[in-house]
């Protein structure tokens, strides 16, 4: 490659950012997403999730049943620059119906934004997602929002983060009093104040000051505010943890702003600070080694398929991380799994379901790949090699049920959406053993079964029957010369989709159980 391409690979490189954004359902995720999308101009106005009456929706939910219940059920993919910046959300799923394909999202991001209701703290959901993000090692960011409601101290907000989380933090701004009394936020880096101005969402109004001492904020805030200010800024300075980039880079340390979405109140500053803080590309592994992304030769991978983004044509799309190299329409790469050349005639970028042909992509960027059926998760694509990455990983569900198609004439319809919907990690398909032909589904979250049952009827023209099942935890078992008949005890062991053997569980007792009667099987979560 020519040193003048390699210099703009470079140049492309750096200036991405790629993070996903997690939180728990209703702490404002959606709402913070399209105001970042608002600052890059990729909207003109930002939709209200409450607003569900109106015409508008918030863009980064395109799904009819999204639509309806004002919730976001699939990863979104959504780009917009921003002073130089090109910037990549994977907006995630925050609702229980969160599946594999949230996880699977997250294997694609390089940093993750981490958002927090400041009335009711670390929430479970946030923990599970947090998790996935954590056992990766990636930077994780930290925005307290609501800060325009009357919510919890935030010294008890950071202890909660370390404490439930095991993640430290930093505050980058602080709070200058809280819901009705709410007069601004400090930023500790820059040295200046940003005044709430309640529903005047225009030009931001930022003073610069000397310090958290400056007597201009007595002016601004009172006395009261004032001093609890000073106080607790002091008591940050004494015992806080310093910023210190190197430990956020490898996600031991959290930088925590402060602010309200809603209001847009704390949302350009945090964007500009995340985009100088927050990694370019990352490199990603494969079975020969790190895989740069300033490797000239193009790879990436297949981390999530979308069926029916476009109800009209019945479409599939596969979502492809470039991972190195720069991508170009119409280039012929290898199918590494399929063993073949294919030519990427049509590529995608994406607004949620807005979709522009691109004729150049780099690494970091995500683009949609028509797809006629040849792709699954995971799969590689490279320029003149073989490049594997890892293996995506596949999560234990928690929640299970039979299926059953009502009219059997329309099986052919069924078994299309089970594969399909099974593919884009909707549900889990599972077999049973010992003579019963069964379909069984797991899933995260309850709401999981209705999005399932919603696009089998809505999409494929089929109605089906859920009939839930008790059990609670999965694992896949390894070993060898493995005794089924000791899983008959409030257990079952069925097939997954690539015929491994799985374990059901009513009762953690009976995982327990299991566990200690088969010392010589392991017992996973993923997928091996």
């Amino acid at each position: 490659m020519k040193s003048d391409v390699l210099e703009e690979l470079r140049t492309e490189v750096t200036r991405r950012r790629t993070f996903a954004i997690i939180s728990h359902p209703d702490a404002g995720k959606t709402t913070l997403t399209e105001k970042l999308l608002l600052y890059g101009g990729a909207i003109r106005e930002a939709g209200s999730v409450k607003a569900r009456k109106a015409n508008r929706h918030v863009t980064s939910d395109w799904m009819e049943i999204e639509k309806q219940r004002g919730i976001s059920v699939t990863s979104s993919v959504l780009q917009f620059d921003y002073k130089g910046h090109r910037v990549n959300i994977l907006d995630t799923p925050g609702h229980q119906d969160f599946s594999e394909d949230t996880y699977r999202t997250l294997t694609a991001a390089d940093s993750a934004v981490m958002l927090i209701d400041a009335a009711k703290g670390v929430e479970a959901q946030t923990i599970k997602l947090f998790q996935v993000c954590a056992k990766r090692g990636i930077p994780i960011f930290t925005f307290i929002n609501k800060l325009d409601r009357d919510g919890r101290n935030p010294f008890d907000l950071m202890e909660e983060i370390e404490r439930v989380l095991g993640i430290r933090s930093v505050p980058m701004n602080w709070p200058i009093g809280m819901g009705r009394e709410l007069c601004g936020i400090y930023d500790r880096m820059k040295r200046q104040v940003e005044r709430f101005r309640g529903e005047v969402h225009g030009e931001i109004e930022v003073h610069q000051v000397e310090d958290y001492r400056d007597a201009s904020i007595r002016e601004m805030a009172g006395d009261y505010l004032y001093d609890q200010l000073c106080q607790d800024l002091e008591l940050l300075d004494v015992a806080g943890d310093p910023f210190d980039l190197e430990k956020v880079r490898r996600g031991e340390l959290t930088p925590v702003f402060f602010g309200s979405a809603l209001n847009n109140f704390g949302v350009q500053t945090f964007l500009e600070h995340f985009l100088e803080l927050a990694p370019s590309p990352t490199p990603r592994k494969s079975r020969t080694g790190e895989v740069d992304p300033l490797s000239p030769r193009f790879s990436g991978y297949i981390f999530k398929i979308q069926a029916n983004m476009n109800p009209a044509h019945r479409d599939r799309v596969a979502f492809l991380r470039i991972v190195s190299g720069r991508f170009e329409r119409g280039m012929t790469v290898r199918h590494v799994r399929a063993g073949r050349e294919i030519k990427l005639s049509q590529p995608q970028q994406f607004l949620a379901q807005d979709r522009d042909i691109i004729e150049r992509a780099y690494p970091g960027d995500i683009v949609g790949l028509f797809d006629p059926g040849i792709f699954r998760i995971g799969d590689s694509l490279a320029e003149k090699e073989d490049i594997e990455f890892d293996e995506l990983p596949t999560f234990s569900p928690e929640l299970f049920a039979k299926v059953t198609v009502k009219n059997a004439m329309k099986h052919k319809q069924y078994q299309k959406g089970i594969d399909q919907l099974t593919e884009e990690g909707t549900v889990q398909v599972f077999r049973s053993t010992g003579g019963f032909d069964e379909t069984i589904l797991g899933v995260v979250g309850q709401l999981q079964f209705e999005v399932f049952e919603y696009r089998m009827k809505h999409e494929y023209g089929v109605d089906i029957e859920l009939q839930r099942m008790p059990y609670q935890f999965a694992r896949w078992l390894v070993g060898d010369n493995i005794d089924f008949s000791k899983f008959r005890i409030n257990s079952t062991v069925v097939r997954d989709k690539k015929d491994r053997p799985v374990a059901l569980f009513e009762s953690e007792y009976a995982l327990r159980t299991a566990i200690e009667k088969n010392p010589d099987v392991k017992f996973l979560e993923t997928a091996p």
